[in-house]
C-alpha cells in the first residue's frame, strides 16, 4: 500500500537545513497568512512546463535553467530582472541554433531566496553567530539581531516574487521576446566583445529567415511563437513552511501543486530518501529537480527516483548533476546506465557551478570559467558515449556586469574579484561569460548533431 501523503506529512519526518524560529506562534501566524494569499503560479502553467520537459526527456528539446544564486531584498529592481531575462533569451537563441531544437527556459527567479549552508554557525573575529540562510529567513549583516530568523521575511519574499513574476510575464508575452527584436537584447556590458559580434552575426541570419517566413505569410501576428515565449520559474524547495503555505488543490484535476514556482528542486544536502524535503515534493504534481553529487550511489538514486516519480511520468523528474569535471567521467556513466536499465524517462541536466567553488587568495569565493566549461563538456561526452540525451544546463548567472567568476574571454582575474562582487552567496557568471558559455555549448551540440547525422547516413 502506498504511503499516504498530505501537504504537512513532511512535519513527521527528519529535517535538515532549517532555521530555528524563536517565536513559534509568529511563524504559525505567517503560515496562515500566506495560505490565504493568491497563488504565485498556476497548476496549468506547471503542467505546460512538465509537457515541455517531457520533450527534453525524449531528446526533442533542451533545458536552459539559470539565474541568481540567491535573490536578495536589497538588489531588487526592474532592470536586474530585465537584464537576466535578456541574457537568457540570448543564450536560448544561441542554443536553439546549436541544438536545432526548442529550448525550454526556466529561471532561478521569483523565489530563490533560501540557501543551504555547510554549518549552522559562522565565526568572525572570535564572534559566532547563526549562518545567513537567505533573505527570506534572516539578514546577511553579521549582527546578532540580523541573524535571528524572522518569519515576516517570508511575506516580503512572497511580495517580491509576485512582482518579479508580473514583470517576467509581461516581458515573455507582451512583445519584448519577439524574435524580430533579437538585436535589441544585447546588454551594454556585452557590447564590443567577440560574443556580441558572434551574436549579431547569428541575429542577421535569423533576420533573413524571418524575412523569408514573412514572405510566406508567417508573421508575428499569424504565428504567436515568433512574438512571445514561455518563461518558467524555479527555486530550491528548502523552506518547507513557506512551500506548504503556497500548496493548493488544483480545481481542474483535484491534485496538489506547490504554487510558489513552476518547478521546485531538492538540493544535495536535503535529498535523504526518508526525510522531510523528499516527503514534501513527492506529493506535489509540479515538475521537480533532484541535485546529485559524486557521492550518490546507484541504489540511492534509484530509490529516490522511485519515491519521487513512481509513475515514470515524462517531464516529472530532472536529475541535475553537480560533480566536478574530474568526477563526471568516473561517477556519471554508471548512474546513466542504471537509469537506462530501469527504463526511466527523466531529464538529465548539468549544474557545473556548485562542485567548482574555490576560495581565492583574496578570500573571495569564486569559480573558474575553464572548470565550468570542462564539467559541461564531460557531461555531454558521457551521455554521448552512453547513448543518452544530455538534456540541459543549470547555471548561476546574472545579467549584471559582475566580477565573481574568473576567466572567460573577458579575462577576469582573482585580483579583479573585488571590483563588482555583489552576490549574497555563491559567485555567478556575468552576462558576457554566460553568453560565451552558450556559444561553446552550442558548438559542441552542433558538432555532435552533425556527427550523429553522418553516422546514420553511413
Amino acid at each position: 500500500m502506498a504511503e499516504r501523503w498530505s501537504p504537512d506529512s513532511w512535519r513527521a519526518k527528519p529535517i535538515h537545513q532549517v532555521p530555528t524560529y524563536p517565536d513559534a506562534a509568529a511563524l504559525a501566524g505567517v503560515e496562515r497568512e500566506l495560505a490565504n494569499f493568491p497563488p504565485l503560479v498556476f497548476a496549468g502553467e506547471a503542467r505546460r512546463l512538465k509537457a515541455t520537459l517531457a520533450q527534453v526527456a525524449e531528446g526533442k528539446a533542451f533545458l536552459l535553467q539559470g539565474g541568481d544564486c540567491a535573490e536578495s531584498f536589497a538588489e531588487f529592481s526592474a532592470n536586474i530582472i530585465r537584464d537576466t531575462f535578456r541574457v537568457m533569451l540570448q543564450m536560448a537563441v544561441v542554443l536553439t541554433y546549436g541544438a536545432a531544437m526548442p529550448v525550454v527556459k526556466v529561471g532561478r527567479m521569483a523565489g530563490q531566496f533560501a540557501k543551504p549552508r555547510s554549518a549552522d554557525t559562522e565565526t568572525i573575529d572570535g564572534v559566532t553567530l547563526p549562518s545567513y540562510r537567505g533573505d527570506n529567513i534572516n539578514g546577511i549583516d553579521f549582527t546578532a539581531e540580523a541573524r535571528i530568523p524572522d518569519p515576516q521575511r517570508m511575506v516580503r519574499a512572497y511580495n517580491q516574487s509576485a512582482a518579479t513574476l508580473n514583470l517576467l510575464r509581461a516581458f515573455a508575452q507582451g512583445g519584448y521576446a519577439d524574435l524580430h527584436k533579437v538585436h535589441q537584447w544585447t546588454l551594454d556590458c556585452v557590447a564590443g566583445t567577440l560574443q556580441a559580434a558572434r551574436y549579431q552575426d547569428l541575429c542577421d541570419r535569423l533576420g533573413e529567415t524571418l524575412a523569408f517566413m514573412e514572405a510566406c505569410g508567417l508573421t508575428s501576428d499569424s504565428a504567436p511563437q515568433i512574438r512571445e515565449t514561455d518563461f518558467f520559474t524555479s527555486h530550491e524547495a528548502l523552506l518547507l513552511p513557506y512551500e506548504q503555505a503556497l500548496t493548493r488543490v488544483d480545481s481542474t484535476t483535484g491534485e496538489w501543486y506547490d504554487c510558489s514556482a513552476h518547478m521546485l528542486w531538492i538540493g544535495e544536502r536535503t535529498r535523504q530518501p526518508d526525510a522531510a524535503h523528499v516527503e514534501f515534493l513527492r506529493g506535489v504534481r509540479n515538475p521537480i529537480g533532484l541535485k546529485i553529487g559524486p557521492n550518490i550511489t546507484v541504489d540511492t538514486l534509484l530509490h529516490l527516483i522511485e519515491r519521487l516519480d513512481p509513475d515514470n511520468e515524462p517531464g516529472r523528474l530532472t536529475l541535475i548533476v553537480r560533480m566536478g569535471a574530474a568526477e563526471v567521467p568516473v561517477k556519471l556513466p554508471g548512474l546513466v546506465r542504471a537509469v537506462k536499465r530501469a527504463g526511466r524517462k527523466i531529464v538529465w541536466s548539468c549544474d557545473p557551478m556548485h562542485a567548482n567553488t574555490i576560495k581565492a587568495a583574496s578570500g573571495f569565493k569564486t569559480r573558474r570559467f575553464d572548470a565550468i566549461l570542462a564539467e559541461v563538456r564531460a557531461f555531454f561526452e558521457v551521455h554521448k558515449a552512453e547513448g543518452s540525451h544530455g538534456g540541459g544546463v543549470h547555471f548561476e548567472m546574472t545579467g549584471q556586469d559582475v566580477t565573481e567568476c574568473v576567466g572567460g574571454m573577458t579575462a577576469i582575474t582573482e585580483a579583479r574579484l573585488g571590483d563588482r562582487y555583489h552576490t549574497h552567496c555563491d559567485p555567478r557568471l556575468n552576462a558576457t561569460q554566460a553568453l560565451e558559455l552558450a556559444f561553446l555549448i552550442a558548438e559542441q551540440l552542433k558538432d555532435d548533431r552533425i556527427k550523429a547525422a553522418h553516422a546514420l547516413a553511413g
